[in-house]
């Protein structure tokens, strides 16, 4: 099997393979480590299934009021007994990670509460949600008033600064744990159950909400094993696989969850109501693919670190570092290499590769981004995906790849445009 003759076919030349297979030579180890999680991640969403007695009747549509969808409510069972919550809702009604959030934070705040970031600045589409920038029918406008509390210079918490920001008022503290459009590092679960912990002495009856989105499967634990109220995140992401067409989940607490539903369908309705509409098998097939996707996921991530480093690039998380996500940033510190990179792994995709993105004025953003996403579900951050906003330092987040083969040769294709347009050199 002459491998290299594939690749120099699908337009990889020599020396970028021998970059490519120089690097992977190096990473057995750290693929080891992640085989070894997602090995038992997997149990721990079977064992979930088999004690709720999945069967094929979960699988069963439901359309209208969706009242008593055993499928849809024996899904929301496994959720939380794989994320040990008491809770969780998971629902094709969810339309994003965003909407999930924005749902979670307005079900559980009223006016004349506080909510508190003390994690620094957002994701730039929650801004809107909050009110940071104003929005119609964002947090602010509804009397709900908003706290931050900056990083320290090492991307580590301001526990002093977050003691001084805590106050009556303080309903809900949301923790990002992955580093959105920044280039500081993912929170592991340990420091937001250590986060957690300070603020719950502060003020025990504060809720702790974590942004899980991109986190789920990557270490054996959760949020919810470290004392999170809730934990949100996307279908489309991690716990999907890949299958799921749509959707978001949030698990926690009996009475935050039952606020979210009664938030995402109306109050006194709650979640007995949301037809499944036929997804119910997609949603369980993914998320028993999920941890395996995961795993995928991460050996390209760190694959991408590897290469990327080699070739004398800042990268965050580098590749002996530990893993919080599957994003991995590089500093391309140019805007030509941001969007050659992007072109490289629109190029790399089973759908859409023979077209060419370009920044755009998207939705829910302060400035123009960039997003390569030739994927099966519009969208969908767990496939084969690179983002990133074209302004200072034009760091690109690469993310996804169904399988470890696909993110691999995404990145050596976005090396391969970078070399091709003498944007960089070998």
């Amino acid at each position: 099997m002459d491998k290299q003759r594939i690749y120099r076919q699908m337009g990889i030349s020599p020396e970028v393979y021998r970059l490519g297979m120089e690097a992977e030579k190096s990473l057995a180890e750290r693929f080891a480590g992640f085989d070894e999680i997602a090995g038992y991640n997997h149990l721990k969403v079977i064992s979930a299934m088999q004690k709720n007695r999945v069967s094929a009747e979960c699988f069963h549509s439901s359309t209208g009021y969706g009242y008593d969808d055993y499928g849809r409510d024996t899904l929301e069972k496994v959720y939380a007994d794989t994320f040990h919550t008491q809770s969780c809702l998971v629902r094709p009604q969810i339309a994003c990670g965003t909407h999930a959030l924005a749902v979670a934070l307005s079900g559980n705040l009223r006016p004349g509460d506080e909510l508190l970031s003390p994690a620094g600045r957002p994701y730039d589409t929650l801004e809107e949600v909050i009110g940071i920038r104003p929005s119609r029918g964002s947090l602010a406008e509804y009397g709900v008033t908003y706290r931050e509390v900056p990083l320290l210079p090492d991307g580590s918490f301001d526990y002093p600064a977050i003691r001084k920001a805590v106050t009556p008022k303080t309903k809900l503290a949301a923790i990002q744990r992955s580093k959105g459009y920044q280039t500081r590092p993912s929170f592991s679960v340990k420091q937001i159950g250590e986060l957690i912990a300070f603020l719950k002495k502060i003020k025990p009856d504060l809720i702790c909400m974590v942004d899980n989105c991109y986190g789920e499967f990557v270490d054996v634990i959760e949020p919810g094993d470290a004392g999170a109220d809730m934990m949100v995140g996307s279908l489309i992401k991690n716990p999907g696989g890949g299958l799921a067409p749509i959707g978001g989940y949030i698990a926690g607490t009996t009475e935050c969850v039952q606020n979210a539903a009664s938030r995402l369908i109306c109050p006194g309705l709650g979640r007995e109501v949301g037809a499944s509409l036929g997804v119910n098998r997609s949603f369980y097939q993914g998320f028993f693919l999920a941890p395996m996707v995961v795993k995928g996921a991460l050996k390209g991530a760190v694959f991408a670190a590897k290469v990327y480093e080699t070739l004398g690039f800042r990268v965050v998380p580098d590749s002996i570092e530990p893993r919080q996500d599957i994003i991995q940033s590089v500093i391309l510190s140019d805007r030509e290499r941001l969007i050659a990179f992007c072109e490289g792994i629109q190029a790399a995709a089973p759908v859409d590769s023979f077209v060419s993105p370009e920044p755009w004025d998207m939705p829910g953003y302060d400035c123009p981004v960039i997003m390569a996403a030739g994927a099966f579900v519009q969208g969908s951050s767990i496939e084969l995906s690179a983002d990133g906003p074209c302004r200072e330092p034009y760091a690109v987040y690469f993310q996804g790849g169904l399988t470890y083969e696909h993110a691999k040769y995404g990145i050596l294709r976005s090396v391969q445009r970078l070399l091709e347009k003498g944007l960089i050199s070998l």
